[in-house]
């Protein structure tokens, strides 16, 4: 178990060594940071003397080492665009990203998990069928045309919801959220219900073909020929042996919501990390492109080493080396 866990976590800081020489070596071909930073109109000595301050005169393993150094201290220097630190600008944004994708990826497990048994327990009703041929549309449209499809139903024709922003959010410490109030609450369920349909319809079928599958396994038959109620043989055995899988798509999911919430904020311009990068892209501001990017690889090498440790929770032999999502005997 413990050479598991710390053989996941090398590979982890591989990747992230990867990532950040990626994010290094945009200061160097997106423009030129003196430039960005002093301005066209400055002298010749006063960019001298700031490149010399940054240490941009340096061999470049020493740069890329400072990077790292400060990157790993949470540095990523100042930005070009707000003249503030890149790290106070995310954590400005990154309650908002953080509740939206927590929020979305309960709804789409829950949920999904939910009706995957249901139409795999009731494969030939009517219900069952319908809710199989909705996931094909939600599997289909792409996430900013959910949106759009949700705010002319939700606040257009009905006009229960508001369409866009964040509301007022209430400050708990340095973490801002939407959660105590009625306003942020609202504002928070149609870039919900938009990010998280996909995953839901996602997870749906998946659940339901493992399901399908172990119902037919033959320790599964083994049970019910003990006389072991037929809940206890769903719930207790096939379902457990179903989440295995459903726990990699949960989980990089959720990584990859976090990561790439951009569409969907764009859309309900909801202030979060997605937003900021684009507009860090528009204005090239380097030091948040390269923080974002050092940002979603984290939250993937976290995320994985999260489901890696799953796993190992649901079925003991994946440490040893058994295949994932094998048979249970």
């Amino acid at each position: 178990m413990l050479s598991y866990v710390v053989r996941s976590l090398l590979q982890g800081i591989a990747v992230m060594l990867v990532v950040a020489a990626l994010a290094f070596s945009m200061f160097r071909f997106v423009g030129d940071p003196v430039v960005n930073m002093v301005g066209q109109e400055a002298s010749q000595q006063d960019r001298q003397e700031l490149t010399e301050r940054l240490g941009l005169n340096d061999p470049i393993p020493t740069q890329f080492l400072r990077f790292v150094t400060n990157a790993a201290q949470g540095d990523f220097g100042i930005s070009f665009r707000q003249q503030r630190k890149v790290s106070d600008v995310m954590l400005e944004r990154l309650p908002a990203t953080i509740e939206l994708a927590l929020l979305s990826a309960i709804f789409a497990t829950v949920v999904g998990t939910v009706l995957g048994v249901y139409t795999a327990m009731r494969r030939d009703g009517v219900l069952s069928n319908a809710l199989m041929s909705l996931s094909l549309v939600g599997v289909s449209l792409p996430t900013f045309l959910i949106g759009i499809g949700l705010i002319y139903l939700f606040a257009v024709v009905l006009g229960w919801l508001p369409t866009f922003g964040r509301g007022s959010p209430v400050k708990i410490g340095w973490w801002s959220t939407g959660l105590t109030t009625w306003d942020g609450l609202k504002r928070l369920i149609l870039p919900t219900l938009t990010l998280g349909l996909f995953q839901l319809t996602l997870i749906m079928r998946l659940v339901r073909s493992q399901m399908l599958e172990i119902m037919s396994t033959d320790y599964v038959r083994f049970a019910r020929a003990r006389g072991i109620p037929e809940k206890t043989i769903r719930y207790r055995h096939a379902l457990k042996n179903a989440l295995v899988p459903v726990i990699t798509i949960a989980g990089l999911q959720l990584g990859s919501v976090i990561a790439f919430a951009i569409v969907t904020e764009t859309v309900f311009q909801w202030p979060g990390l997605g937003a900021l990068f684009v507009n860090a892209v528009q204005f090239a501001d380097v030091p948040v492109m390269a923080a974002y990017l050092i940002f979603v690889a984290f939250v993937f090498v976290v995320v994985n080493l999260l489901v890696d440790l799953a796993y190992v929770a649901l079925d003991p032999r994946i440490a040893l080396g058994a295949p994932r999502g094998g048979e249970a005997r």
